[in-house]
């Protein structure tokens, strides 16, 4: 009796927020039993959507999580989203985020720990990751869903593109499946920052080779949630440079696919600028000000860079990870955060906070929200943040 009750609560849920939770486990859903009807979709061009974007929150190292090998063979969803921050997502996370003012949730995923050898992603997870999606629709949130840290089958080279090719269609035929019914405000991300690890390139462009079968991947991705049918046919989709970098050779390397919808990509960068304030971990470089141009001026190129290749030619971008970690600078931080974000969005590119859930020791420490408590670490940066966006004066 209690497995019925909790079945008849999740069913229940879904059809208060009228989305369909279908399961995936590889095979494509009998859609004509599906209970829930498509939902009612906005029409609109894609910057019209990301105009209405006005700052976002990434859920990080939670379900991106990824070489967990000390949780043995067949770890538990519980375990694998636990796995780098101890931590179960919870609905209260959620409105937490959307009371902070952020109107957007970027939830990262890797599928590639949970696929057996044929790609079929594990039921269980599907429905996890579908609950976390839900806590962002109840708050009325822009939801972007990408497949993230997924490098060891999605390869970027000539020799290594069949079996890549296989192992992506498959997986975003399950997704894209899965979240068919969802509105205009869920968006699918096609790749996180895609490239060849440890190589001379990786972050600097890729080579020639590698940009062209990104290139051959985003096709690929734009053709397989299409055909899936459902709101599909329309939903907002977007891809990253190579390396998700702004600078000029993955910039200039990126071509759009051709598509059955109209107006519907979206381009994203990752850029976290100035590199010794906002990512070395060497604590020293704490300072950072708004009066010196070797400070600002790495924000400003890469902003008007990705302006000029795509904003300004009617293709809307978003910074989907940007931050400046803690080190015991919040008040300098609360002022680089306004200027960044306001530097971004006075070109209509809004920008996602990456919060990996660190704010002690010697890593990245990109935490923002206390998980535990529901508060903010630093409530002078999400001051800033908000600031800069506009939510607030």
């Amino acid at each position: 009796m209690k497995k019925i009750a909790k079945l008849l609560g999740v069913l229940a849920l879904a059809l208060l927020i009228g989305f369909s939770m279908a399961g995936c486990n590889g095979e494509s859903p009998d859609n004509s039993n599906n209970p829930f009807e498509l939902q009612p979709f906005d029409d609109i061009t894609a910057a019209e959507l990301v105009a209405n974007i006005k700052i976002g929150w990434n859920l990080g190292n939670t379900f991106d999580a990824y070489n967990l090998n000390w949780l043995g063979n067949n770890p538990t969803v519980a375990q694998l989203e636990r796995g780098w921050v101890n931590h179960t997502t919870t609905q209260s996370n959620i409105n937490t985020i959307k009371a902070g003012g952020f109107n957007t949730i970027r939830i990262p995923v890797s599928w590639h720990k949970v696929c057996d050898t044929n790609f079929n992603i594990r039921t269980d997870w599907m429905a996890r990751i579908t609950e976390v999606v839900n806590y962002a629709v109840t708050n009325d949130m822009y939801i972007i869903l990408n497949t993230h840290h997924d490098e060891d089958i999605f390869k970027f080279r000539d020799v290594d593109m069949p079996n890549s090719l296989k192992a992506f269609n498959k997986i975003w035929e399950q997704i894209a499946e899965n979240f068919m019914n969802y509105n205009e405000k869920l968006i699918f991300e096609g790749l996180n920052e895609p490239r060849t690890k440890g190589t001379p390139a990786e972050w600097n462009g890729g080579t020639e080779e590698e940009r062209n079968n990104l290139n051959i991947y985003y096709q690929n991705f734009v053709d397989t949630v299409r055909a899936t049918g459902g709101n599909n046919d329309k939903r907002f989709l977007m891809i990253n440079t190579y390396g998700a970098s702004a600078g000029a050779n993955a910039v200039n390397g990126l071509v759009l696919p051709n598509d059955t919808a109209e107006n519907k990509l979206i381009v994203s960068v990752h850029f976290y600028e100035p590199y010794n304030f906002a990512l070395n971990t060497n604590a020293s470089f704490n300072t950072w000000s708004q009066s010196n141009s070797q400070d600002t001026g790495a924000i400003i190129e890469r902003v008007n860079r990705v302006n000029t290749a795509f904003v300004s030619k009617g293709i809307p971008v978003i910074i989907g990870e940007f931050g400046a970690m803690n080190k015991n600078n919040e008040d300098i931080r609360a002022v680089w955060a306004e200027f960044y974000v306001k530097t971004a969005k006075d070109k209509g590119i809004p920008c996602i906070w990456w919060d990996n859930g660190g704010t002690t020791g010697s890593g990245e420490l990109f935490g923002l929200l206390n998980r535990s408590n529901n508060t903010f670490h630093y409530p002078k940066v999400l001051d800033g943040l908000m600031r800069g966006a506009g939510v607030t004066n």
